[in-house]
């Protein structure tokens, strides 16, 4: 392809590249993999994904989204909709894996909060780190890929209400490593029903 016609994928909005690549167009595709892959992979790993296993996952995804492209109706962004069909494959692997089990029997395994020098912020990814697995997983399903309590309760094929307590928790905890004297970082979310 010349470098005028790149230019020009480069210069589409994501709702246009879909219909390009619905039409056949496969380096529009290829835009919005180069667009939104490393974020889809950040969300992988920020559910727990090791790096590996995270490219994997976000390839496998893009194929499935390549696949069904013709069902993105541009309601959302691309990039939610690609970071959905991701979060759904990761949780289906962990399945496979019988590790879903594990996360929703835990009872003491929680990670510790270590306090730290208010001065000393950390990250979100290290804030993430210190939640316990089934917390980090339901965090990261609510606020990383925007699904509902419900859509993420439905996908984990756990209680809606368990959901609901892990993320509960899990937020307390964020709001207390992240910022110590402000707990409303995580305020004003929509949908948690």
């Amino acid at each position: 392809m010349s470098g005028v016609m790149q230019s020009s994928f480069a210069s589409l909005h994501d709702v246009e590249l879909c219909s390009f690549a619905a039409g056949g167009e496969r380096r529009a595709f290829g835009e919005l993999v180069r667009r939104h892959g490393s974020g889809v992979r950040h969300l992988l790993r920020r559910m727990g994904a090791q790096p590996t296993e995270a490219d994997d996952v976000a390839q496998d995804a893009f194929l499935a989204a390549f696949e069904r492209i013709a069902e993105f109706r541009g309601e959302g962004t691309f990039a939610g909709w690609v970071k959905r069909i991701a979060a759904r494959q990761y949780l289906r692997r962990l399945q496979r894996e019988k590790r879903i089990a594990a996360l929703a029997q835990e009872s003491g395994g929680e990670a510790e909060i270590v306090s730290s020098d208010v001065e000393a912020r950390i990250d979100l990814d290290e804030g993430l780190k210190a939640l316990s697995a089934a917390e980090r997983v339901c965090v990261t399903l609510c606020y990383g890929t925007g699904m509902s309590h419900g859509e993420a309760a439905d996908a984990l094929n756990l209680p809606l209400g368990t959901v609901k307590s892990h993320v509960k928790r899990g937020l307390e905890k964020l709001r207390t490593r992240l910022a110590p004297g402000d707990g409303a970082v995580f305020e004003g979310r929509r949908g948690n029903g």
